[in-house]
């Protein structure tokens, strides 16, 4: 067992985040995560109205008493109004903890803290994070440049941005971005975070409701298998390396607009690949952990497997290490 400042305030058993992922973050996978002592995340924006997020969150609770918790997207949208009616049905629905991505989320706070829920903040500079504390966010999620979907345009690497953030803020740190066993655990925690954040890690476990030609792609795919795109657009997205994607990325070489790339990289076509495995349909996200992914365990034996792995290598091989 690890206690972190995490563990502690989120009232898990695990220093384990699954993280919120469009499409994924449904209640199968997020029980399966909380039942194994990890802190699993539903989506807000998968489902299709505020009122079947509030579904949503009573069918998890269905399938767990543990503790879980929405994540909310608030990158621009043509609809940003609906994510003022997603976080009012997150309040309605009692959840107590919610990870916002995106944009500032200053002006979701006032209500959140009145429901007595604590916000954690996804980050991709030092600078974000240092104002995410400031207005009031509970917790720092740091993503490093390895990570699936934005890593932002400072391409900082999480060996140097998760102790720069550490560093700058005093709010507990969950490190994102690169993760997918014991080693990252330990390595996460060694470098000032409290917990580590995986999503495509997760997508490869049994309970996780995509394709099995998806989870069969990430245990063959190495570290090399993801494409940067929007790159010419400033808004760089890393997604797995497929037709699609080298499509994309061969477009923008040649000056294309996101008008251009659309038939690409629309989140309706890429939940196509979720659903029906079609690998070369659309760009999908996945992150530079796919190097590190080589088999499909149930959510409870993956958790268990990286916190002994954590636990050994903190408490042998490197007490070892001291002359």
């Amino acid at each position: 067992m690890l206690k972190t400042k995490i563990t502690e305030m989120l009232g898990i058993r695990h220093p384990v985040v699954q993280g919120g992922m469009q499409w994924v973050g449904r209640a199968e996978l997020v029980s399966a995560v909380a039942n194994a002592g990890a802190l699993g995340f539903l989506t807000a924006l998968t489902q299709p109205t505020p009122e079947d997020l509030i579904k949503e969150v009573a069918r998890t609770r269905e399938m767990t008493d543990q503790p879980f918790g929405v994540n909310l997207s608030i990158f621009p949208t043509l609809r940003a109004t609906e994510q003022e009616a997603y976080a009012q049905a997150i309040v309605e629905s009692g959840v107590k903890i919610v990870e916002t991505a995106g944009r500032n989320p200053e002006r979701f706070l006032d209500g959140f803290k009145k429901a007595g829920i604590t916000v954690i903040h996804k980050c991709t500079s030092v600078r974000h994070s240092v104002t995410a504390e400031r207005i009031g966010c509970d917790v720092v999620s740091i993503d490093g440049f390895e990570c699936a979907g934005h890593p932002g345009e400072d391409d900082i690497p999480g060996l140097v941005l998760i102790p720069a953030t550490a560093d700058k803020v005093t709010i507990p740190l969950i490190a994102s971005g690169g993760f997918g066993d014991g080693r990252g655990l330990a390595a996460a925690l060694s470098l000032g975070a409290e917990a580590i954040n995986m999503g495509t890690r997760f997508l490869a476990t049994k309970e996780a409701p995509v394709h099995d030609k998806v989870k069969k792609q990430l245990v063959e795919a190495d570290e090399r298998n993801t494409n940067l795109i929007f790159r010419t657009l400033r808004n760089t997205a890393r997604v797995h390396k497929n037709a699609a994607s080298d499509k994309v990325v061969e477009l923008e070489s040649q000056g294309a607009t996101i008008q251009d790339l659309a038939p690409y990289v629309a989140g309706t076509e890429g939940r196509k690949v979720w659903e029906t495995g079609a690998l070369d349909h659309a760009t999908w996200s996945t992150g530079l952990v796919v190097g590190l992914i080589h088999d499909i365990p149930t959510v409870k034996e993956l958790v268990e497997r990286i916190v002994a792995q954590a636990c050994e290598i903190l408490e042998k091989r490197l007490t070892g290490m001291l002359a």
